[in-house]
């Protein structure tokens, strides 16, 4: 993608004046990066840097300041960086040319990762271009030219565990997908059902610790097959007929929990080899009604994914997150390898959108299903949700359904399917691309 059009396919004729930053605070309380691309007719695209908590060892470095102040975490190098340097050299550039911009962007920063500059500083910026580019146009309706609107099926978190609450339980996230709605808002209004179905269970059973990081319960189970029979329990006390109507998505974030060639499920005091976890899924997979699973193993056990997906790959969804970490090259070989079929895209792991938008190409051309992600540190930006929507990804992932800076997207995307109108598609179970 360029991003050189718009919907009536003419070239925007209007350059970047210059390009400022501040520190605002993501929902961690964190310092983040928020960039203001300044046009020279005046006008604003403005972004803000998300940052993730389990991380791939692959993805774009958030640039943090170190020390004490504020435990390290502070981004006024980040800041400096887009205000001394990258500011100067984007002045003049089209940006509509989003191309041209984000090369610019990886030029100044000449390392692989984002070192130099920060992935949190590049992505605010190009993701500010965009914005900018889009002018009065919904940002949606800018990237989808005459492309008819595809709402995408919602992945919603109802329990949190793994890095998101202190590893609790083991498994990072367990979420649900009403496959079974006909629109977005009734996709919402079904999770709402279960969202609230599921913590009076826990508040019934006192085991209610309080919301984990994306907005998800943070519960006090035994082990992590008991929060799959909550989470079960839930969809049926809300009224839907589980695995047709609402069924359950797993982000395992698998390499949080591998240690010196085993993984270790501390909830449940086992350990397993590559195929003593496969086992483990396969026997869930056959009890509870999962139709999708994230990161099922370490970044870095190609044949264990490769394995699991030769066995399960028909049925389920397989996602590489930790293990692609939104990079097109990474998603060729594993489309080669079949170790998995399917994309989460997240920009801040890429850095840039023009790299986002390539493995998101990548998966398409693969044949994979996307899931447009948010990360476990966020802030009101919906620049996501505008994605999902324009790049047809099919499916969203933001956390769960609480917290503002996650209902910020949710609401933003009622809002489009609201604008779309009566002619707007539902991706719905479609998105999941099994038989």
């Amino acid at each position: 993608m360029d991003g050189s059009t718009g919907k009536d396919g003419m070239t925007a004729p209007t350059t970047i004046d210059h390009v400022t930053a501040r520190r605002v605070w993501d929902s961690r309380g964190r310092p983040t990066v928020e960039a203001d691309v300044i046009l020279q007719n005046g006008k604003i695209g403005r972004a803000i840097a998300p940052a993730g908590a389990s991380t791939g060892s692959g993805e774009a470095i958030d640039l943090r300041d170190g020390g004490t102040k504020l435990a390290g975490f502070d981004v006024t190098t980040a800041l400096d960086n887009i205000k001394s340097v990258i500011s100067p050299a984007l002045s003049g550039l089209f940006a509509s040319d989003q191309t041209t911009v984000d090369h610019t962007l990886r030029q100044l920063d000449g390392t692989e990762n984002k070192a130099t500059l920060g992935g949190n500083a590049m992505i605010a910026v190009s993701m500010a271009t965009l914005h900018a580019a889009a002018q009065q146009q919904p940002l949606w309706q800018f990237l989808l030219g005459d492309t008819a609107p595809l709402m995408p099926l919602p992945e919603i978190q109802i329990f949190g565990g793994g890095a998101h609450a202190e590893r609790r339980v083991d498994i990072q996230d367990f979420m649900v997908m009403p496959v079974g709605a006909t629109s977005f808002a009734q996709a919402l209004e079904w999770t709402a059902e279960v969202y609230h179905s599921a913590g009076a269970l826990l508040s019934d059973a006192g085991t209610l610790q309080g919301l984990a990081d994306e907005g998800g319960f943070w519960p006090a189970f035994g082990t992590n097959e008991e929060a799959l029979d909550c989470l079960v329990k839930a969809i049926e006390r809300a009224g839907y007929t589980p695995g047709e109507e609402v069924a359950i998505a797993l982000d395992v974030a698998a390499t949080e929990f591998f240690h010196n060639g085993r993984y270790h499920l501390a909830l449940d005091k086992r350990e397993y080899d590559s195929d003593g976890l496969s086992e483990l899924l396969l026997r869930w997979i056959e009890r509870y009604p999962i139709l999708s699973i994230e990161d099922p193993f370490d970044e870095n056990d190609s044949m264990g994914m490769q394995r699991f997906t030769q066995a399960v790959g028909d049925r389920i969804q397989i996602i590489g997150d930790d293990y692609l970490v939104t990079n097109a090259r990474r998603v060729e070989r594993a489309a080669r390898e079949q170790s998995c079929n399917g994309l989460l895209v997240k920009p801040n792991q890429a850095g840039t959108i023009t790299e986002t938008r390539a493995a998101l190409d990548a998966a398409h051309h693969a044949g994979f299903s996307t899931i447009v992600s948010a990360r476990s540190g966020e802030t009101e930006d919906v620049t996501i949700a505008h994605l999902a929507v324009g790049w047809s990804a099919g499916q969203i992932k933001v956390g769960s359904f609480a917290r503002s800076e996650r209902m910020a997207k949710w609401n933003e995307l009622l809002r489009i399917e609201e604008m779309v109108g009566t002619s707007v598609k539902f991706a719905g179970a479609s998105a999941l691309h099994l038989d």
